[in-house]
Protein backbone atom coordinates (compact mmCIF):
# COMPACT_ATOMS: atom_id res chain seq x y z
CA UNK A 1 0.00 0.00 0.00
CA UNK A 2 1.33 3.24 -1.20
CA UNK A 3 1.66 5.84 1.61
CA UNK A 4 0.37 8.53 -0.59
CA UNK A 5 -2.56 5.98 -1.45
CA UNK A 6 -3.81 3.73 1.26
CA UNK A 7 -2.53 5.87 4.54
CA UNK A 8 -5.52 7.52 4.68
CA UNK A 9 -7.63 4.63 4.37
CA UNK A 10 -6.15 2.14 7.20
CA UNK A 11 -8.52 3.09 10.04
CA UNK A 12 -10.99 1.41 7.48
CA UNK A 13 -8.64 -1.40 7.06
CA UNK A 14 -8.39 -1.76 10.70
CA UNK A 15 -12.54 -2.07 10.60
CA UNK A 16 -12.35 -4.21 7.89
CA UNK A 17 -9.67 -6.32 8.86
CA UNK A 18 -10.93 -6.97 12.21
CA UNK A 19 -13.97 -8.58 10.81
CA UNK A 20 -12.72 -10.48 8.55
CA UNK A 21 -10.17 -12.11 10.85
CA UNK A 22 -11.23 -11.76 14.56
CA UNK A 23 -8.02 -12.83 15.81
CA UNK A 24 -6.44 -9.40 13.88
CA UNK A 25 -7.62 -7.63 16.39
CA UNK A 26 -5.42 -8.81 18.82
CA UNK A 27 -2.36 -7.94 16.76
CA UNK A 28 0.01 -5.01 18.88
CA UNK A 29 1.40 -2.47 16.69
CA UNK A 30 4.23 -3.93 15.35
CA UNK A 31 1.82 -6.96 14.02
CA UNK A 32 -0.08 -4.06 12.65
CA UNK A 33 2.96 -3.15 10.52
CA UNK A 34 3.85 -6.02 9.63
CA UNK A 35 0.25 -6.90 8.24
CA UNK A 36 0.38 -3.23 6.81
CA UNK A 37 3.54 -4.00 4.92
CA UNK A 38 2.95 -7.03 2.83
CA UNK A 39 -0.40 -5.15 1.76
CA UNK A 40 1.84 -2.23 0.78
CA UNK A 41 4.26 -4.58 -0.82
CA UNK A 42 1.48 -6.14 -2.91
CA UNK A 43 -0.63 -3.36 -3.86
CA UNK A 44 2.69 -1.87 -4.22
CA UNK A 45 3.42 -4.06 -7.38
CA UNK A 46 -0.34 -3.03 -9.00
CA UNK A 47 -0.78 -0.17 -11.48
CA UNK A 48 -1.82 3.29 -10.14
CA UNK A 49 -5.11 2.62 -11.73
CA UNK A 50 -6.09 -0.48 -9.75
CA UNK A 51 -4.40 1.12 -6.81
CA UNK A 52 -6.68 4.03 -6.87
CA UNK A 53 -9.85 1.89 -7.67
CA UNK A 54 -8.69 -0.02 -4.36
CA UNK A 55 -8.92 3.39 -2.39
CA UNK A 56 -12.38 4.10 -3.92
CA UNK A 57 -13.66 0.85 -2.97
CA UNK A 58 -12.67 0.99 0.29
CA UNK A 59 -13.63 4.39 0.61
CA UNK A 60 -17.34 2.86 -0.42
CA UNK A 61 -17.55 0.55 2.16
CA UNK A 62 -17.10 3.13 4.95
CA UNK A 63 -20.14 4.35 2.80
CA UNK A 64 -22.53 1.34 2.64
CA UNK A 65 -22.11 1.47 6.20
CA UNK A 66 -24.25 4.81 6.67
CA UNK A 67 -26.97 3.22 3.91
CA UNK A 68 -27.42 -0.29 6.21
CA UNK A 69 -26.55 1.05 9.40
CA UNK A 70 -26.22 5.13 9.77
CA UNK A 71 -22.85 5.18 10.89
CA UNK A 72 -19.71 4.62 9.24
CA UNK A 73 -17.95 0.94 8.93
CA UNK A 74 -15.42 2.48 11.32
CA UNK A 75 -17.89 3.25 13.72
CA UNK A 76 -20.00 0.00 13.90
CA UNK A 77 -19.30 -2.67 16.36
CA UNK A 78 -17.84 -5.79 14.80
CA UNK A 79 -21.34 -8.00 14.57
CA UNK A 80 -22.84 -4.99 12.48
CA UNK A 81 -18.96 -4.25 10.63
CA UNK A 82 -19.49 -8.26 9.36
CA UNK A 83 -22.93 -7.73 8.58
CA UNK A 84 -21.97 -4.85 6.07
CA UNK A 85 -19.14 -7.10 4.47
CA UNK A 86 -21.25 -10.06 4.13
CA UNK A 87 -24.05 -8.11 2.69
CA UNK A 88 -21.02 -6.90 0.26
CA UNK A 89 -19.82 -10.36 -0.25
CA UNK A 90 -23.31 -11.41 -1.78
CA UNK A 91 -23.79 -8.18 -3.31
CA UNK A 92 -25.87 -8.82 -7.13
CA UNK A 93 -22.90 -7.02 -8.82
CA UNK A 94 -20.28 -8.48 -9.31
CA UNK A 95 -17.80 -5.93 -9.22
CA UNK A 96 -18.97 -5.79 -5.67
CA UNK A 97 -18.12 -8.68 -5.06
CA UNK A 98 -14.76 -8.94 -6.87
CA UNK A 99 -13.75 -6.00 -4.75
CA UNK A 100 -14.69 -7.17 -1.48
CA UNK A 101 -12.79 -10.77 -2.18
CA UNK A 102 -9.45 -8.96 -3.65
CA UNK A 103 -9.63 -7.09 -0.24
CA UNK A 104 -10.64 -9.92 1.89
CA UNK A 105 -7.30 -11.86 0.14
CA UNK A 106 -4.96 -8.96 0.58
CA UNK A 107 -5.96 -8.67 4.21
CA UNK A 108 -5.32 -12.99 4.68
CA UNK A 109 -2.27 -12.51 3.00
CA UNK A 110 -1.31 -9.57 5.75
CA UNK A 111 -2.23 -11.68 8.49
CA UNK A 112 -1.41 -15.07 7.55
CA UNK A 113 1.76 -14.72 6.01
CA UNK A 114 3.35 -13.32 9.35
CA UNK A 115 5.55 -15.29 11.03
CA UNK A 116 4.68 -15.96 13.81
CA UNK A 117 0.82 -16.96 12.98
CA UNK A 118 2.00 -19.65 10.46
CA UNK A 119 3.95 -20.98 13.51
CA UNK A 120 0.49 -21.06 15.40
CA UNK A 121 -1.47 -22.67 13.19
CA UNK A 122 1.15 -25.14 12.13
CA UNK A 123 2.19 -24.19 8.80
CA UNK A 124 5.68 -25.59 8.21
CA UNK A 125 6.10 -24.67 4.55
CA UNK A 126 9.71 -24.29 3.41
CA UNK A 127 11.46 -22.52 0.09
CA UNK A 128 12.96 -26.14 0.13
CA UNK A 129 10.02 -27.40 -0.75
CA UNK A 130 9.06 -31.38 0.47
CA UNK A 131 12.50 -32.12 0.99
CA UNK A 132 12.46 -30.27 3.97
CA UNK A 133 10.01 -31.70 5.56
CA UNK A 134 11.42 -35.18 4.68
CA UNK A 135 9.58 -36.36 1.58
CA UNK A 136 9.76 -36.16 -2.22
CA UNK A 137 7.23 -34.38 -4.40
CA UNK A 138 5.75 -38.19 -5.02
CA UNK A 139 5.26 -38.29 -1.69
CA UNK A 140 2.54 -35.38 -1.76
CA UNK A 141 -0.76 -35.95 0.01
CA UNK A 142 -3.59 -34.91 -2.41
CA UNK A 143 -7.31 -35.49 -2.65
CA UNK A 144 -8.17 -39.33 -3.19
CA UNK A 145 -9.12 -38.16 -7.22
CA UNK A 146 -6.34 -36.64 -8.01
CA UNK A 147 -2.30 -38.45 -8.40
CA UNK A 148 1.09 -37.59 -8.75
CA UNK A 149 3.14 -39.05 -11.39
CA UNK A 150 6.96 -39.46 -10.45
Amino acid sequence: MSDAILSPVRHILYAVATAVVPESSSLDERGWAELYAVIDGAVAEREPRIRRQLLVFVRVLQLLAVVRYGRPLTRLDVRRRTRVLEWVERSPLLLVRRGFWGLRTLIFMGYYTRADVGEAIGYRASARGWSARGGTSSSVPLAPTLSVEP
